[in-house]
């Protein structure tokens, strides 16, 4: 019988998708299942957006241009611009979503063998998509006792080494929601200049931020045009997750042509995305204050309601729809499979996403969950009962995190 690749062997599984089997499971027994595992917003997708689809009206359902429609990359100009980016329509490739954008731009600016590094707890899939490339992910350690942030510089300098290409971040942050500051960003600027690294940054909730927060984004900083790659999506801030359509940015010529090639490899982005993504453009900025309140309101219930139970801690995050807390709890993958298979409370029970998936250091995230506050709040509410009743019986409890450090060894 034929073998796998390597690749295919080793490749992780998504800790967001994996237990999707034990959900399904659960919802024949007859079990409700509060869904806070997935980043797929309840919000509605803007009018704008689907009436564009709704009224396409062509003959030819045909190619587009590798790097994307000028039409398309015109309207994104104004939008970026207008917050500041400075950039032409030339600085923009389109993508099948971001996850193609994060693709090209590792393919782009990394060799088999070559380093990136990342702070964790990250998106998960950051380490599929390094794996596709034999790309080696150096992970730096952020920690909730600090609300996430950015370690300092010095720990990056532990570990550049000549094989170092690039650092990644992503801003407001998936797993955690931390929202980088001017400050943290200023500091990788330096770090990047001096190693002569690229910065590639998620941006993909740069709508989401909270308190007042300012985002600022690397593209934002002066003398550092021939080191970022900016990669962003439609699918949460216009809540379009299905259209799959992202882009990646950059000022850096050579960057571009060599992503432009990977482009063409694939051949085009799809026609209805771009023209759905053109009418999005024009979404009016009430549509995003009404969703940053919203958020913010599902924020604070979650937060609070997660500190209120015994042994669990959680940080107040700065954008995106995610936190990431601290369980009494042995393992997070046991825990989450456990909730779907053996545990209910009333008949309902609920799903998370294991934090062991979020980092790239064994035995990371064994006592945390991420989760994801993108159902409504009398929902929220019920969640956050059924997971205080579950952690009053769940045989891996435990009373202190020195007991999880001891399971782990």
């Amino acid at each position: 019988m034929p073998q796998i690749s390597e690749k295919g062997q080793h490749l992780p599984a998504s800790p967001i998708r994996k237990l999707t089997p034990f959900a399904d499971k659960a919802k024949q027994d007859g079990k409700k299942v509060y869904h806070l595992n997935i980043g797929q917003p309840d919000i509605a997708t803007p009018e704008g957006m689907l009436n564009a689809v709704k009224n396409i009206d062509f003959n030819i359902w045909a190619y587009t241009a590798s790097e994307g429609t000028l039409a398309y990359r015109k309207k994104l100009t104004e939008y970026y611009n207008k917050h500041g980016y400075n950039i032409t329509p030339d600085d923009i490739l389109v993508t099948t979503g971001g996850s193609e954008a994060i693709v090209i731009a590792m393919m782009t600016c990394l060799d088999a063998g070559d380093e990136v590094i990342i702070p964790e707890p990250f998106y998960a899939n950051y380490n599929a998509f390094a794996g596709q490339g034999d790309i080696v992910v150096k992970p730096i350690l952020s920690v909730i006792e600090n609300d996430f942030a950015l370690p300092k510089a010095s720990e990056f300098e532990k570990v550049i080494t000549p094989k170092s290409r690039a650092i990644f971040i992503c801003s407001p942050n998936n797993p955690t929601g931390h929202l980088y500051t001017r400050e943290e960003l200023e500091e990788l600027k330096a770090l990047c200049i001096k190693h002569d690294l690229f910065l590639l940054c998620d941006e993909a909730y740069r709508e989401f931020c909270y308190d007042g927060r300012q985002f600022t984004s690397p593209m934002h900083l002066d003398g550092l045009d021939e080191h970022v790659i900016m990669i962003d999506t439609v699918s949460k801030r216009y809540s379009a997750c299905g259209a799959r359509l992202g882009c990646l940015i950059t000022k850096n010529k050579q960057v571009w042509q060599a992503a432009l090639k990977f482009a063409q490899a694939r051949l085009s982005p799809g026609m209805v995305e771009q023209i759905a993504g053109e009418a999005a453009i024009d979404t009016p900025d009430s549509y995003f204050e009404a969703v940053s309140k919203e958020y913010t309101a599902r924020r604070d219930t979650l937060v609070s309601a997660l500190n209120k139970i015994d042994g669990v801690y959680c940080p107040t995050p700065g954008g995106a729809f995610y936190v990431v807390t601290k369980l009494p709890i042995d393992n997070a993958d046991r825990f989450c499979q456990w909730l779907l298979e053996d545990f209910t409370y009333q008949n309902q029970t609920l799903m998370l996403a294991p934090a062991t998936g979020f980092y790239s250091t064994p035995g990371a995230g064994l006592n945390e969950v991420r989760l994801a506050y993108v159902i409504n709040q009398d929902d929220l509410k019920k969640a956050m009962v059924c997971l205080d009743e579950a952690l009053k019986v769940y045989p891996g409890r435990v009373v202190n995190a020195a007991r999880v450090a001891a399971h782990v060894e």
